[in-house]
Formats: C-alpha cells, sequence, structure tokens
C-alpha cells in the first residue's frame, strides 16, 4: 500500500492562527451542534435536480492552501517524529462494547430497517459525557482498496468539543478530536484518542484546530474534515496527514509548547493540520441554498473516475430549503496523494453537483452500482425531536426511495440522529454513528442519556430495503 508522506500561545481567550501559503488557517472555529426542528420525515424528496450553470457550480469552488514542508518538518523534528497510525492504535486504551453489552437506549438508536449487522457502544466514560459529540466516521477501507492501513483494519469517529456551560475552561471550546479505532478483532475494538493541531511559529509551535467535525475522508495518506465556517475566516475543510502523527511528552492543560516539551491538553498524540481548503465565494452562509454553502459533512466515493470526495450543506429538519450535493475529484498526480484535483491557481471546481429535497440532512454518501448509468445518492435525514429515527433516502434523477418500516408504512426506519455515512467497498457495509445527547431544543438535561453508537449495515441490505 503507498503511505507516501507530503508530504494561543496559551493565554487565555487569545485567537489562533496558523498561516498556509499566505492563507489563514483558522484555529477557532465554533463547536455549533447543529439543532435540528421537527419534522415528519414522510414526504418523499422526489429525484434530484442537476445544478450545471456556472453560477451555481461557482459558489462550491475551493482554493487549496498548504503548510509549507520547512515548517511541517520543523515541528516533526522537534517533538521526535512521525510515530505513525500503528503507535496509536498498540495504545489503544479506550474498549468498545459490542452490541450485546449496549444498554437499551443505546441499541434503541439503531435502524428498524434495514437492521445492523454490527454495532458498538463507546467506553463509559466516552458514552455518557455531555462535553463531547461524536460526529463523523470514516475508516481505512476509504484509504485503500484492500481495506487496511498496513497491516491494520480502523476506524476513524471525529468528536467536536460541545460548549454547554457545564464549567469547562473557554480553551476546551470547539475542540476536536479523533478516535483511532483498532477494528482489527471485530469483537474487541478499542480505541486511542488524538488532538488535531495546527503548526505555529514556522513549526516551533502549535495550538488547537476549533472544527465541527461533521464529517471526513481518510484517503490513501490523507485526512480531510469540515471545518465550520465562522465571522473570522471562511476555511471549508482541514488537511491532515497519516504520516505526521506526534506524541506529547508533557501532561497538563495547554495546548503547544510548554518549556522544553510538548503539551495537548493530557492527550498522548496529535496530527498537525498540513492545509486547508477555503471557498473562494467568502464565508458560507446556511440562510438559503442559493449562496455560498457550509459544509455539514463529506464521504468518498470508490466508484466515479478519478475518486472523488462528495458533500452536503445542512438546512433544518423543520424547514423547506432544498439543499445541495456536490462533488470534487482527487487528484491523480502522483506527488499529490489524498489532495483534492487543482489547476495551476490551486482552485478546485466541483465536478457535479445537484439539489435534493430531502432536508435535515447529516450525511451524503455517492456510489454508483456496477453497469449503472448513474450514481446513487444517499442522504441521511435526522429528525429535530429526541428518540425518533430518521431515514437514510437513496436518490438519483430518476427517483428518490426509503425504506418503510412499522404498522404505519412509516420511512422512519433510519437510525436516531445519525451523522455521517462512509462506504467500506472491501467489506461492502455502510458505516455511521449516532450524536443525540439532548432534548428537542439542544437543552443538555443532566439525566439525559446519551444514544451513541457506532453501527454498520451492508449496503446491498439498504437497496433490498428500498425496492
Amino acid at each position: 500500500m503507498t503511505q507516501r508522506g507530503r508530504h494561543r500561545r496559551r493565554k487565555k481567550g487569545r485567537v489562533l492562527r496558523a498561516t498556509l501559503s499566505g492563507t489563514a488557517l483558522a484555529l477557532t472555529a465554533a463547536a455549533t451542534i447543529i439543532s435540528t426542528s421537527q419534522a415528519a420525515g414522510s414526504d418523499n424528496p422526489g429525484p434530484l435536480t442537476p445544478l450545471t450553470s456556472s453560477s451555481q457550480t461557482g459558489r462550491l469552488q475551493l482554493h487549496e492552501n498548504l503548510v509549507s514542508e520547512t515548517t511541517l518538518d520543523t515541528l516533526q523534528s522537534g517533538m521526535g517524529g512521525n510515530v505513525g497510525v500503528d503507535a496509536v492504535l498498540k495504545s489503544a486504551n479506550h474498549p468498545m462494547r459490542n452490541k450485546a453489552a449496549c444498554n437499551a437506549t443505546e441499541s434503541a438508536a439503531l435502524p428498524v430497517e434495514p437492521v445492523a449487522t454490527r454495532a458498538y457502544c463507546w467506553d463509559s466514560g466516552d458514552a455518557t459525557t455531555q462535553k463531547w459529540l461524536p460526529q463523523s466516521v470514516t475508516t481505512s477501507g476509504d484509504a485503500d482498496n484492500d481495506g487496511k492501513w498496513g497491516n491494520d483494519r480502523v476506524i476513524l469517529a471525529g468528536w467536536t468539543h460541545n460548549d454547554h456551560k457545564e464549567g469547562e475552561p473557554t480553551d476546551d471550546k470547539g475542540l476536536a478530536r479523533v478516535a483511532f479505532i483498532d477494528a482489527n478483532d471485530p469483537n474487541n475494538l478499542k480505541y486511542r484518542w488524538v488532538l488535531l493541531v495546527a503548526p505555529l511559529d514556522g513549526g516551533k509551535d502549535f495550538g488547537a484546530v476549533r472544527s465541527h467535525l461533521g464529517g471526513m475522508v481518510w484517503y490513501q495518506d490523507k485526512l480531510i474534515v469540515t471545518a465550520k465556517n465562522g465571522a473570522a475566516h471562511d476555511n471549508a475543510l482541514f488537511v491532515f496527514d497519516m504520516n505526521r502523527i506526534l506524541q506529547a511528552d508533557v501532561n497538563s492543560t495547554e495546548v503547544g509548547k510548554v518549556g522544553d516539551g510538548w503539551s495537548a491538553r493530557g492527550y498522548q498524540y496529535v496530527m498537525p493540520a498540513i492545509g486547508s481548503y477555503n471557498l473562494t465565494g467568502g464565508k458560507c452562509d446556511a440562510t438559503t441554498n442559493d449562496k455560498v454553502p457550509c459544509f455539514a459533512s463529506v464521504s468518498l466515493d470508490r466508484t466515479s473516475t478519478p475518486d472523488s470526495l462528495v458533500a452536503n450543506e445542512w438546512f433544518s429538519s423543520g424547514g423547506t430549503e432544498p439543499a445541495r450535493v456536490w462533488r470534487y475529484y482527487y487528484s491523480t498526480a502522483s506527488d499529490r496523494t489524498g489532495l483534492l484535483g487543482s489547476n495551476s491557481s490551486d482552485i478546485v471546481n466541483a465536478d457535479e453537483a445537484y439539489e435534493t429535497k430531502a432536508v435535515g440532512l447529516q450525511g451524503v454518501l455517492s456510489h454508483k452500482p456496477s453497469g449503472a448509468s448513474e450514481a446513487n445518492w444517499y442522504t441521511g435525514y435526522a429528525p429535530g425531536s429526541r428518540d425518533r429515527h430518521g431515514t437514510l433516502w437513496r436518490q438519483n434523477e430518476s427517483a428518490a426511495k426509503a425504506a418503510k418500516c412499522g404498522p404505519g408504512e412509516t420511512y422512519a426506519c433510519w437510525g436516531q440522529h445519525t451523522e455521517s455515512l462512509s462506504y467500506w467497498q472491501e467489506t461492502g457495509e455502510l458505516w455511521t454513528l449516532t450524536e443525540w445527547a439532548a432534548n428537542k431544543d439542544n437543552e443538555w438535561k443532566p439525566t439525559a442519556i446519551p444514544e451513541r453508537v457506532l453501527y454498520a449495515v451492508p449496503l446491498s441490505a439498504v437497496d433490498r430495503s428500498v425496492e
């Protein structure tokens, strides 16, 4: 397998930034928690509508910004070099519970139809915390055709710190971390946390990346994650290198250089951002779908030529605003592994875009069946109220279909408040995870029992359920 590398100050309240080839990589994206309102989820959204005009696709255009190799090498050398994914997995210290060990509330979050063939619940502390929310998933099935990274099967889950006024230091707000899950033994999953950071001062320091990890894709040796666009910046995506995982040697509440050592707020490992993509139209606007979009989630499509990253925006499940789904092709250049295809001006154009009337989208996946003339787009709808199942729509330019279940033949058959989607091509499994831990107004309750579960469903079962 190819694993080619390209590869606050801690003063409270200070805004951190890292410069990427002249463009600021913002580190202060708020951990905005998407709040959905009540929706029936029963109205068929109909087929996708292609967006073909330059004015429509131009709003999806990105500009690529890469950190200099010198800066990255300085930080990596100063922290003792890359430790690798393997070292993180070997130090995994959080066990996951298999489906049978999940509690009744967690199990209730699983889909009704089709049923999950594999499901896992988090270690006790992470399963019940209201400080962090699970938002995204990708796997080594995205990274390589054989489903492995080296000799390991790996699942990555992105979590965002939630600022819900429980008294945590403000420095925690918006922190982003990734669970590196050792999936070599399907009966014994375990994970280790890695904090996302960005280099500062030419690689002599680093600061915390603050981002809403609504979606992420691990492709080849790069990890691309969504960045919540805020008033201070216009980054849409952050990029990390799987060959640049570094180890902190100071256990403190600080983030970055501390005396002669390095601290990551108690985490042992960090991944420094090696770049970002910003929207050329400026900051995103989530009010209507005729403005610059706010990235809600991303996933990988290995059935396109070349492979591509697909994305969606989010509007309230209680509204009627049609959302956009679109794709960017990955670069095929040997010295640009895992990066999107850009031109000589570092511009990345959307290669395909559609409008969908499915509302409250928390995830999207594109997959073209063998011999088919067009791809199916799977769009995950999440209702706004607690204890309600969502809907997974399968859409193309001809129709929209979803599983029906229960005596009333409802479309509400998918998991409860599922987030991003990821397809493991080698195993044929569709992976997602649930986040819910609040009431319908997104207000936190001390007695709330989170319904958090990571699960897989064969994509073939999804397709059978809609026929």
